[in-house]
């Protein structure tokens, strides 16, 4: 081989070695920016979940749950013993007060009231019989006493004319305090002739009968219930408040409700009273009252009033009841899930807000009127910043692998 044979045969053989080497620094390469690549689209990252403040209305309320009962009622009784004759309402009439509702049996009453009226007869002919008999006696002692002044009479005889008329005058008080007896007695009478026929003593609707035609009532120990007549026009919703809200709770605060299975009508009114006590349990006295078992929940009685001029609210309904204890309107409002507590400071907040670009700035938010989902702004934010509520770290080879 020549010499430039040579010299030409290590020429290549140092090339290709060149380009062997040059094509191992390129897979080096790009290697090493597939891994980079790879680590970049590998590296976790963390997602926020948040919520813009916003403005609008937010009221601070007291939930309890309440009954409705009319604003006035009232349960008619029988004051007689007696069967029912006739009875003129039924639930749901319409009555005014006067109109007459039931009427019963009246002939023991009668005769009572018609025995007392011949008795009452005979005292007044005794009276008239007794006072012909005491003019008598006082004519017999004007006698007497003339002829005593005389000395034309014994004394025993005058004695004796003076007691007799003196007796006739007191037998005439006796039968006169015997008939004002009698006419007391027939006045209670007559008044019991007049119980047989029930008047409505108020205006307003018959909610519950609770008695039949032909029924025997028995006054004797206590009155029996016939029906009751309440005036629906207004209602008082009684609403029991556990003993943690009830300090939340005074008079005159504004109130509304809503019914079961209707939720889209809001009722309002106005606190009218609190009750001092918790309501004592049917068959138990003051005591148990006074003492209640130290694992029940104590609730306190609130009443309110509300109008109910075309009747959509009846008896023994149940309302959803909120007391609003502080409201504020068309102010800025922020969810109370993305705020922090400062100790020590109950009107003071952490928050953090998310910027434009993802970075997160704690910020100090001062607020106002407050309930378990939002709360009012004063000062720290502003309208249409994001607050973050929630994060979730999302990326990296947890949960892209699996073996």
């Amino acid at each position: 081989m020549t010499r430039a044979s040579q010299q030409s045969a290590q020429r290549q053989t140092a090339h290709g070695a060149g380009r062997r080497r040059a094509l191992r620094l390129g897979a080096t390469a790009v290697a090493l920016l597939a891994l980079g690549a790879l680590a970049v689209a590998l590296r976790p990252r963390i997602e926020y979940t948040t919520q813009a403040v916003g403005r609008g209305d937010i009221e601070a309320t007291v939930l309890a749950v309440g009954t409705l009962q009319p604003a006035a009622y009232v349960d008619v009784g029988a004051q007689v013993s007696g069967q029912i004759m006739r009875l003129y309402v039924r639930p749901g009439s319409e009555v005014r007060r006067g109109q007459a509702l039931v009427e019963i049996d009246p002939s023991v009453q009668q005769a009572t009231v018609d025995a007392g009226r011949a008795g009452l007869a005979a005292l007044r002919a005794q009276l008239d019989e007794q006072r012909a008999q005491s003019r008598l006696a006082a004519q017999q002692d004007a006698r007497q006493r003339a002829l005593a002044a005389a000395g034309a009479t014994r004394d025993e005889d005058v004695e004796s004319a003076a007691a007799s008329a003196a007796a006739a005058r007191a037998r005439i008080a006796n039968l006169a305090a015997l008939i004002a007896q009698t006419q007391a007695n027939m006045r209670a009478d007559e008044a019991r002739l007049g119980y047989t026929r029930i008047y409505a003593p108020m205006a307003g609707t018959v909610v519950s009968v609770e008695a039949r035609e032909g029924q025997t009532l028995n006054a004797t120990y206590q009155t029996p219930n016939i029906l009751r007549i309440a005036d629906l026009s207004v209602m008082t919703v009684w609403t029991e408040v556990s003993e943690a809200d009830v300090r939340r709770v005074r008079a005159g605060m504004p109130v509304y409700f809503t019914t079961l299975g209707d939720d889209t009508r809001r009722w309002q009114g106005t606190v009218r009273q609190i009750l001092p006590a918790p309501p004592v349990p049917e068959n138990k006295g003051t005591t148990a009252a006074a003492t209640p078992p130290a694992n029940k929940v104590v609730l306190y009685t609130v009443l309110f009033d509300v109008h109910n001029a075309d009747h959509a609210l009846m008896p023994q309904m149940t309302a959803q009841v909120s007391f609003v204890s502080a409201a504020a309107h068309k102010v800025l409002v922020a969810p109370r899930s993305a705020l922090t507590a400062v100790a020590d400071s109950p009107d003071r907040f952490t928050a953090r807000v998310l910027g434009a670009h993802g970075e997160v700035e704690l910020r100090t938010v001062r607020v106002g009127v407050g309930n378990r989902i939002a709360v009012e702004v004063l000062d720290g934010l502003r309208q249409g910043e994001r607050l973050v509520t929630g994060e979730r770290r999302v990326g990296g080879l947890k949960g892209r692998f699996r073996l």
